[in-house]
């Protein structure tokens, strides 16, 4: 009899932590399917992002597990997370604001193309190759993002929505099966949200990627996601479809502010 988890991607089964005595997520679960464009959304406290902290191991569950593509990552190093198919980016943008565009997506790029230290320093052995094989496959990257042309520039010269598209591309040279997106649209205009919102479809189309993402942007949240939880201080409201969700009275009531 074939495992019922085997559908979903990842499956969370009620994780919670408390910090000083106060449960910040409290018996959270959560089922995504491969491909799907999932919301997690609710107001500012609600435990969204520590969700996203469990998730990619910075805080590690005091009950239940994480498991992704039938692998339980409960406990696990964020790095060891990473490598089996997690990848984040986060609402303030962490890119290494003084290197290159190029340089962002390479530095991301060196978990799959590696040289010994000797090799690094005399440039000798694997490192031609390494390096001419990171620096394609980073402009590969750069070409799908319309960032090429702006290979050369200091990740800190890029417009604000060119940021979010690198922060994006750099998350994906780690090559993940789960993308989270932690407020991808925070501080950005219409037009930028716009161009957000069919980069995240793109992503999901072309990267056969699955993507989780908080979001507090309403029409990019019912525009793009296919279901939504909804998290009210660490506990689940509600969750299932997006329209249904955002027609749930309690929902309405919480958090859109109707």
């Amino acid at each position: 009899m074939s495992n019922t988890n085997e559908r979903y991607l990842l499956d969370v089964e009620k994780i919670s932590i408390a910090f000083g005595g106060l449960k910040a997520v409290d018996d959270f679960s959560i089922k995504i399917k491969k491909n799907e464009l999932y919301g997690l959304i609710g107001p500012n406290g609600a435990g969204k992002t520590t969700v996203f902290n469990l998730l990619t191991g910075v805080y590690h569950p005091d009950t239940g597990y994480i498991k992704l593509d039938g692998e339980d990552l409960t406990g696990k190093k964020t790095i060891e997370i990473n490598n089996a198919g997690i990848a984040r980016t986060f609402q303030n943008i962490r890119l290494f604001s003084n290197l290159s565009v190029a340089d962002n997506v390479k530095a991301a790029l060196h978990h799959k193309y590696s040289y010994s230290l000797l090799e690094g320093i005399l440039h000798l052995g694997k490192y031609g190759k390494v390096e001419k094989e990171t620096e394609e496959r980073a402009y590969e990257l750069l070409k799908v993002f319309e960032l090429d042309q702006y290979a050369e520039y200091k990740a800190s010269q890029l417009p604000y929505g060119k940021q979010r598209k690198l922060e994006i591309a750099r998350a994906l040279a780690t090559d993940p099966k789960l993308l989270l997106l932690d407020e991808p649209a925070a501080g950005m205009n219409p037009q930028e949200t716009k161009e957000l919102m069919d980069t995240i479809r793109f992503v999901r189309d072309n990267f056969d990627m699955t993507i989780l993402l908080i979001e507090h942007d309403m029409k990019l949240v019912s525009g793009i996601c296919e279901r939504l939880t909804v998290l009210n201080f660490g506990h689940m409201l509600c969750e299932g479809e997006t329209k249904t969700v955002l027609n749930n009275p309690e929902v309405i009531k919480a958090y859109l502010g109707d």
